[in-house]
């Protein structure tokens, strides 16, 4: 994004709205008068300054308390002290009296039912932590205080920075007594009243606090940012700091020592300065938003400090954070800038959306055992910022509870996609895909956990219901065509960036889905060279790419979901699967679980259906239509199990296991084919454990082996079925030719040779 350089007014000409939170926008800071007093003046800010903000881990709480003024923005507040107190430049903002609302706001606020001071509670019970995050509802302010809420959001750099001291001011009157200066406490605002769209941003929301919301598409290193430079002179020795302002540093001309005093000798020391971990990360709208005909906008991000690697790409995020302009310059030598400024966000607080939030990456911190509110406030990221340690075992408590319900897996059932009539055993298939399996690693090898589904059947049989229903659940992975796939749009692609230069790699549909659900329609459209890319995703879980001398391999730990047509819309039930979809055996058979779904004729099954879609068309629909488990608890529940839940084989869980695959493979046995391979024992080994899963239990049951043997078997009467037989035989599956048609080639070639010697 950019604007023309007239959109951004001198400071000057700025006017000072009566009204706090008005329109009237934050000054730039290199027109401050420079009269201030000298307890106005603290080190200045150590990142981009020009724009009015500082990100979070700059602010420093080093003005006295008596000013009212904390951390590096305080070289903004304005000289001009009247009897109403100091001022913010450029505006008629008081510092006293934003403190006060703030104390205010921050000592007073409750719940409703509550008695406790929301956010007085929540510092106290943070407070051990060597860096305190706390999370602010915004909501919560616009509740207590509109006029607070409207300062914050016109001038977020100058109000921040009071949130961050009066945070601490909480912790040192508790403690009676002052914390060391290393201790830092960084508020983390978020959850906006009002949400962007990121094509609506114009310039002015210039310099205010905003929220988008948008998939992570990509993300760079970690960028050293430099906040203070080190000059040393060449001559003497003497040292001499220098703060990061406009952007830029300025060399000292000559040494300051007295003694010495010579020109152009001092020289920046690179590895003494002070720097903070900096990212940029390319966000574009979420694929679902995108208007009728539009192509997606994107808008670049930077995120400091703690923020660094918060965001995946593929991940659907809520950003808070400042926008801003920045001038480009005509040549990277010069430092004249064009008319035109380069718009980024610097981000204040990032949340991951309720969807991707269901297959966050399990760790130490999220959902661990130790499931409290000093996690949950370190974790800027986390949804749930302000709820408090009661609030959260509540909550978990109620999982538990879902969890030990002994019909869970009649009412998870009922749950998937309500509004699609009956296929209660392709819906059980799809919900083990979404609870998944337990991913095994040891010396040498690597077992995956995520199940592969393949849905073949007849036009009108709601197959693509099914996927968009998953999809829409899933709240990590990407909805792609197989005609409008390439192969490197499903893997990696390489492209030149537009600000470095360089050669980056670009992650596809495959990559940004990992730890989620890959959602491919028209399976049978797609190309050759599109599809033999999925053989090494869906069985190593991941992705080798070696183009432009960039060699990489990049994790693809997805579960594909996938739906394809016959050849010829209607499936032939005297042909194999292989041959009415014509995918290549060596893919098929890497599919854990192959649903065809036919449309048969029959009078009583047709007249139930069409009454489930007349009943759909009301104002009320039926019961049935509607999910037993609403899908925002549902998303949790899989999200708490997936985290939480880890299965393991018992000992009679796995004999159980091994007899299974020797009943299965022995029934071929007579007809010399095979009717079952060790794929399908790993299938059976990922379904029992996501049906353990389903009930929170930590040991895979007997009965879960029953029922994923039982899956397995209907999937494979379906589609491994011979067609001139009518039993199992998995090389229908795997060589894409029945045994008896083997049988009978290999017989007649054996004729033809001994007709020939003869």
């Amino acid at each position: 994004m950019s604007y023309e350089a007239d959109a951004q007014q001198p400071a000057a000409s700025l006017p000072a709205s009566s009204i706090p939170g008005s329109s009237a926008r934050p000054h730039a800071y290199e027109a401050r008068v420079s009269g201030a007093p000298a307890q106005w003046q603290a080190a200045p800010c150590g990142g981009d300054t020009i724009q009015g903000h500082c990100p979070q881990q700059r602010r420093q709480l080093s003005m006295p308390a008596t000013s009212g003024l904390t951390g590096d923005d305080s070289d903004a507040m304005s000289e001009g002290e009247t009897e109403h107190g100091a001022f913010v430049w450029g505006t008629n903002l008081v510092i006293e009296d934003v403190q006060h609302s703030i104390r205010r706001f921050m000592r007073a606020f409750t719940l409703e039912g509550s008695s406790e001071a929301l956010y007085h509670t929540l510092i106290k019970q943070i407070m051990d932590s060597e860096e305190v995050f706390l999370n602010i509802d915004l909501q919560h302010m616009h509740k207590y205080n509109r006029e607070l809420y409207g300062q914050l959001i016109a001038y977020p750099g100058e109000v921040i920075p009071l949130l961050d001291y009066e945070a601490r001011s909480i912790v040192e009157d508790s403690i009676e007594g002052e914390l060391p200066e290393h201790k830092s406490f960084t508020v983390l605002p978020f959850n906006l009243k009002d949400n962007k769209v990121i094509r609506d941003l114009d310039p002015d929301d210039m310099n205010t606090l905003i929220r988008v919301s948008g998939m992570v598409t990509r993300t760079s290193g970690i960028i050293p940012d430099l906040r203070v430079g080190l000059y040393r002179c060449a001559a003497c020795g003497e040292e001499e700091p220098r703060y990061l302002v406009g952007g830029a540093l300025e060399q000292p001309i000559k040494c300051p020592e007295a003694t010495c005093g010579k020109s152009m000798t001092m020289q920046l020391m690179h590895n003494l300065g002070t720097y903070n971990d900096k990212q940029l990360i390319k966000m574009q709208e979420n694929p679902n938003a995108i208007p009728e005909g539009e192509t997606p906008h994107f808008v670049t991000l930077f995120a400091y400090d703690h923020l660094v690697d918060m965001a995946k790409p593929g991940d659907r995020v809520i950003i808070t954070g400042i926008y801003k302009a920045q001038g480009m310059r005509v040549n990277p030598r010069m430092s004249t800038t064009r008319s035109a400024f380069m718009c980024h966000i610097d981000v204040v607080h990032i949340s991951k959306d309720e969807r991707t939030k269901t297959f966050a990456e399990k760790h130490d911190d999220y959902m661990a055992d130790d499931f409290s509110q000093e996690k949950t406030q370190h974790e800027p990221a986390f949804q749930l910022g302000t709820q408090s340690k009661e609030q959260l075992e509540a909550k978990e408590a109620e999982l538990q509870e879902l969890g030990a319900d002994p019909d869970i897996y009649e009412k998870l059932t009922a749950s998937i996609a309500p509004s699609i009539w009956q296929l209660d055993d392709v819906k059980k298939g799809l919900l083990c895909q979404l609870f998944g399996g337990t991913t095994k690693e040891w010396s040498g090898g690597r077992a995956r956990g995520e199940l592969n589904v393949l849905l073949v059947g007849d036009p009108g049989v709601s197959k693509s219901q099914l996927l968009s229903y998953v999809h829409k659940l899933a709240p990590r992975g990407i909805y792609t065509s197989g005609k409008g796939s390439s192969a490197v749009g499903l893997t990696a692609y390489v492209s030149k960036d537009a600000e470095t230069k360089e050669m980056v790699l670009e992650s596809g549909a495959l990559v940004l889905s990992d730890q989620g659900v890959c959602c491919i329609d028209e399976f049978d459209k797609m190309s050759d060279n599109a599809r033999s890319m999925l053989h090494e995703v869906m069985e190593q879980q991941t992705v080798s790419v070696a183009k432009a001398g960039i060699i990489a391999t990049l994790n693809a730990r997805t579960s594909v979901l996938a739906c394809a047509n016959p050849v010829g819309s209607r499936y032939n039930p005297r042909i194999s699967v292989i041959e009415n979809i014509q995918l290549p055996p060596s893919l098929l058979s890497r599919f854990d679980l192959v649903y065809l779904m036919l449309d048969k004729a029959n009078e009583s099954m047709d007249k139930q259906l069409a009454r489930h879609l007349m009943a759909l068309f009301r104002e009320h629909p039926p019961e049935p239509a509607q999910a037993v488990i609403p899908m925002e608890k549902l998303r949790d529940f899989i999200a708490f199990a997936r985290a939480r839940c880890d299965p393991e084989l018992t000992d009679e869980a796995g004999q159980d296991l091994v007899s299974a695959y020797k009943s299965m493979r022995s029934q071929g046995t007579s007809r010399k084919c095979i009717t079952a391979t060790p794929r399908q024992l790993e299938s059976m080994i990922r379904l029992s454990e996501a049906l353990a899963r389903m009930r929170l239990s930590p040991c895979v049951e007997r009965h879960d082996v029953a029922e994923a043997v039982r899956l397995m078997k209907v999937a494979m009467q379906q589609s491994a079925t011979d067609p001139t037989t009518g039993t199992i035989d998995m090389d229908c599956i795997n060589i894409g030719v029945s045994s008896s048609v083997s049988c009978k080639v290999a017989t007649d070639y054996d004729r033809a040779g001994d007709t020939i010697e003869c």
